[in-house]
């Protein structure tokens, strides 16, 4: 359970060597409706006539997204949804809040994005599946656009979801398909995990796969190994969204790393062959599974301790491919920089670990190897090198 709510963005040690708000990023796990900017939030509401919003200013919006979602648990944090969702109904406020989505991203020197959205979401108002897509598609082509414009670089492409506790994977799995290509790039399954486990949806990973359609699936973030298993071994995903859970199967010296994290993390820094992995945790690393890991969302939902004995430090120092994300910028209130910065001030990161997780990211991407490859050495490589 989190102590306190993680600080604002931007916050920092400033007394910290390393500034990484100018270093180009790579962002897999990002949640449309969990980055809307809480002035839009507003705005839709007073066009849409929408009255549930628990605050009707934007710094006392902003505070009680922050506050709901730093409660230690995956449901509570889900229902914050509700309002972001609630004013996502119509195809303006759909272009509008991928637009700006891809303007904020490229402005945190984020160059290629993956957003999810579940478009069964967003359908109260008369849209269509496909009126869901192409609108969020609109936005986020507006968006790089603009982004070029001022001289910013953004590519972003689309993830759609699946809720896992509906019925209807099977048809946004479908739907993926339909637009699959230079805008939708994958398929996810999310929601709460706990009793509703992913092989519910086993014909939509089948269809998928038939199809040569990516796919990945949010597992290991409030349930525990089963969840992983079931992710990978039943239904083939090609990541795993959070897999924080994943250290459940780790020990040093024949006790779980859990058992003591900080302990673990002192000595994975300069002993990593000492850790014994499991046989999922060895699959894992072995066939380089990547893992969508988002510090500051888990530590707000109870899946890790804090910032600094937070896994994915443990992991990133046994080799596993670990990858950097926001997860849900406004419910989090952050940013790429400050969940970089938060690992540099207070989880001892350097210059090399930031690399190292924005090339695992770009060799992850739901994208043509040969864009991987050309982004990896043109833009990520050059830059860090510098």
């Amino acid at each position: 359970m989190p102590t306190s709510s993680p600080p604002s963005p931007g916050v920092g040690d400033a007394s910290s060597a390393l500034d990484v708000a100018a270093l180009p990023k790579v962002l897999l796990h990002d949640h449309l409706d969990g980055g809307l900017r809480p002035s839009t939030v507003l705005a839709l509401a007073q066009e849409q006539g929408y009255e549930a919003l628990p605050a009707g200013e934007i710094g006392a919006l902003s505070r009680w997204f922050a506050e709901s979602a730093d409660s230690g648990s995956l449901v509570r944090y889900l229902q914050t949804f509700d309002h972001t969702v609630g004013v996502m109904q119509t195809v303006d406020a759909l272009t509008r809040v991928a637009r700006e989505c891809a303007v904020d991203l490229a402005e945190d020197a984020v160059v290629y994005a993956e957003v999810r959205y579940a478009p069964e979401q967003h359908l109260t108002a008369g849209l269509t599946l496909d009126q869901v897509v192409e609108a969020v598609n609109r936005g986020f082509r507006e968006g790089e656009e603009e982004a070029a414009g001022s001289g910013m670089r953004i590519t972003v492409r689309a993830i759609l979801t699946a809720m896992r506790h509906a019925a209807r994977s099977t048809e946004i799995a479908e739907l993926t398909v339909r637009h699959l290509g230079a805008e939708v790039c994958g398929f996810d399954i999310a929601g709460a995990e706990d009793g509703f486990p992913p092989t519910r949806h086993l014909p939509a990973f089948d269809y998928l796969r038939q199809h040569n359609a990516h796919f990945t699936i949010h597992a290991g973030e409030a349930f525990g190994l089963p969840s992983i298993w079931e992710a990978i071994q039943w239904c083939g995903t090609e990541r795993l969204g959070h897999g924080v859970r994943i250290v459940d199967d780790i020990t040093l010296d024949g006790v779980a790393v859990t058992e003591d994290l900080p302990a673990a993390l002192a000595r994975s820094a300069h002993d990593p062959s000492a850790f014994q992995l499991g046989p999922l945790a060895a699959y894992v690393k072995d066939r380089r599974i990547p893992l969508e890991m988002c510090p500051s969302s888990n530590v707000q939902t109870g899946a890790a301790p804090s910032i600094e004995a937070h896994p994915i430090s443990l992991l990133k120092d046994l080799h596993f491919r670990v990858t950097l994300n926001t997860d849900n910028r406004l419910m989090s209130a952050t940013s790429m920089t400050r969940e970089a910065q938060l690992l540099v001030d207070r989880a001892g990161w350097d210059l090399a670990d930031l690399r190292r997780m924005a090339v695992n990211a770009m060799k992850s991407a739901f994208l043509p190897f040969d864009e991987r490859l050309q982004m990896i050495e043109d833009v990520l490589k050059p830059a860090y090198d510098r």
